[in-house]
């Protein structure tokens, strides 16, 4: 059997080293074969992006260019669709076939909020779901909402081993060095003309001021 795959999508507006810190941290922890980056093409859950679906994705093959366990799908970029993520799990089916395990990653915030995403219950069909939190701040089942709270009871696998054991349908937990980073706060410091270097990959760095991105448009 096929080592489990890491499914990571978000806007990545900008990339940044938390990104890439939960990418090779899940494949360490969950036994991954890898992890591929699917940036978000038109997100519908938040506002328009600051930059480009195509700017974006580019940053994001930049930021992860030197780690063959990576790979970037521009699936959702390529096309002019809401990017729902189990309309991409479902894509990723239909290409890797119903037997290879696939693991969806998301960090802890997003998934108390999985029960606003679209066909939410529909994603445990087609893939498991890691959730990423803080060292010694474990997923409480409490803080979640009653619906994902019964699913997390349900699924919660006690370890990694669980998601080689099917395709799709558990949850597991991982803690993950915590960076106190943020795309919301380089955006920030970009925009006041400050440098964001050592938060984000100087490839990306680059990128952005080749093009003048996140700053003040007056």
């Amino acid at each position: 059997m096929s080592e489990p795959l890491g499914i990571f999508g978000g806007t990545f507006d900008p990339v940044h080293f938390g990104h890439l810190r939960l990418a090779e941290e899940a494949i360490g922890q969950l036994g991954l074969g890898g992890v591929r980056w699917i940036p978000a093409g038109q997100p519908p859950h938040r506002g328009a992006p600051q930059v480009t679906a195509q700017q974006r994705l580019e940053m994001v093959l930049r930021s992860t260019a030197g780690n063959d366990r990576f790979s970037v799908d521009a699936g959702e970029v390529e096309t002019a669709a809401p990017s729902y993520t189990v309309d991409t799990l479902e894509r990723l089916r239909a290409e890797l076939g119903g037997d290879r395990s696939l693991v969806l990653l998301v960090g802890a915030d997003a998934f108390v909020g999985l029960t606003t995403w679209h066909r939410w219950r529909d994603l445990f069909a087609l893939s498991h779901v890691a959730v990423a939190h803080r060292p010694g701040f474990p997923v409480e089942v409490a803080s979640l909402p009653h619906e994902l709270a019964t699913e997390f009871a349900d699924r919660h696998l006690a370890d990694a081993a669980g998601l080689r054991a099917a395709p799709a349908g558990g949850i597991a937990t991982f803690a993950m060095t915590q960076l106190a980073i943020s795309a919301t706060g380089i955006r920030k410091l970009l925009a006041a003309g400050d440098s964001p270097r050592y938060l984000v990959p100087d490839s990306v760095l680059d990128y952005i001021r080749l093009h003048q991105l996140y700053r003040v448009r007056l």
